[in-house]
């Protein structure tokens, strides 16, 4: 008896102090702005957890936590490229000096803020970075989308709305490509259970309402913001728009750069949100499998590590449109859209397929470390 009461008190203390379970503290509209950055009975705190109850513990675990695991480094890595990039074109409009500051530095700039934040004890502690990634978020898309509209009706007539790719084999592999990066857009999918997991829940008023409410306004968001920036930059740019619309706008300066810093602290609370289950993943490992005592030291060191092996792969990989692809098909599919199990199949095959062929083209211009 005494036994198992040790180990019940052990497993609270060790939840207490995970970051996914440490508080339980949250509302509906925490879940909304995290998901813009994610009946009554058994209580699901982790994704795998799910796989384990529809698939047994062993096969459910590995069924789903490798692929969830795909998900969020994925996404981290590519929100180190996008962090970057963004901090170099803000930096570029503002002056000429800047312009032979190579973008690496600017990813590990990021890197080194993240460094900082990955310190934030657990998900409810993120809510005011993911509050501020989130109004960032929409301060961007209608920067981008007002600015496309302008430049649009200047430049309209001068425009090729056409097929960017001369062969048949390149727009093929751009429509896989295509097919991912949409993927991608709704990647909040992989951490829903981790964000429901901080909301509190009783059988008078379980947390699937508030949490419900959080996804409906995120999802609304979301889908305004992507669809006014995809309609206003194709319009305005046509096929020759970059992977990030404000790459391809330049003026007015002082606009474009103030968006692109936008972007920059929006992929911050990104990061740290997305982040989140891998670090919860990797300190309960350390704790109950290897005996580390938790603490501060075992944080910082388990989560640094991570920040920067995450920031060497995107410093080598700095395609932000092939990635998006890549791992859009590869494992946000699977994860988010097999609820239709044929369009979650043809996306996981081809999507992959058109991400890595553009990372291909994109390597062979690249100078590494450039």
């Amino acid at each position: 008896m005494n036994a198992s009461t040790n180990e019940e008190q052990r497993q609270k203390d060790l939840n207490d102090w995970l970051p996914i379970t440490a508080s339980r503290k949250a509302k509906w509209w925490y879940s909304a702005f995290h998901n813009v950055t994610a009946v009554v009975g058994k209580r699901f705190d982790r994704y795998p957890e799910l796989g384990q109850h529809a698939f047994g513990e062993k096969l459910g675990y590995w069924l789903v936590m490798p692929q969830q695991m795909m998900v969020q480094i994925a996404t981290d890595i590519v929100y180190m490229v996008t962090g970057g990039k963004s901090l170099k074109k803000s930096a570029d409009l503002l002056h000429p000096w800047f312009h032979d500051i190579r973008q690496t530095y600017y990813i590990i700039f990021f890197a080194v803020v993240n460094l900082f934040l990955a310190q934030v004890p657990n998900f409810n502690s993120l809510k005011s970075i993911s509050l501020t990634a989130a109004i960032m978020s929409f301060g961007y898309s209608m920067i981008a989308f007002v600015a496309s509209t302008i430049k649009g009706i200047d430049h309209h007539t001068q425009v090729n709305h056409g097929i960017r790719s001369e062969t048949k084999a390149g727009t093929t592999f751009g429509i896989f490509n295509g097919l991912g990066t949409i993927a991608f857009a709704f990647a909040a999918h992989s951490i829903a259970l981790e964000i429901q997991a901080t909301i509190p829940s009783t059988p008078e008023k379980p947390s699937k309402k508030p949490m419900w409410l959080g996804c409906v306004v995120a999802y609304i968001i979301v889908a305004a913001c992507y669809l006014s920036v995809a309609i206003s930059g194709f319009w305005a740019f046509g096929n020759t728009v970059e992977d990030d619309v404000l790459i391809s706008l330049d003026h007015p300066r002082w606009l474009i750069s103030l968006a692109n810093f936008m972007v920059f602290l929006h992929v911050l609370g990104g990061y740290q949100v997305f982040a989140m289950p891998v670090f919860d993943l990797i300190e309960s490992y350390l704790v109950q499998r290897r005996n580390f005592s938790p603490g501060t030291s075992l944080r910082v060191i388990s989560r640094s590590t991570y920040v920067c092996i995450t920031a060497f792969i995107g410093i080598c990989v700095p395609f932000f449109g092939g990635l998006l692809g890549f791992f859009g098909g590869l494992a946000f599919s699977s994860t988010s859209f097999f609820t239709c199990i044929l369009v979650g199949g043809v996306i996981t095959i081809l999507a992959p397929i058109g991400g890595a062929r553009t990372i291909i083209l994109s390597a062979k211009t690249y100078k590494l470390f450039s």
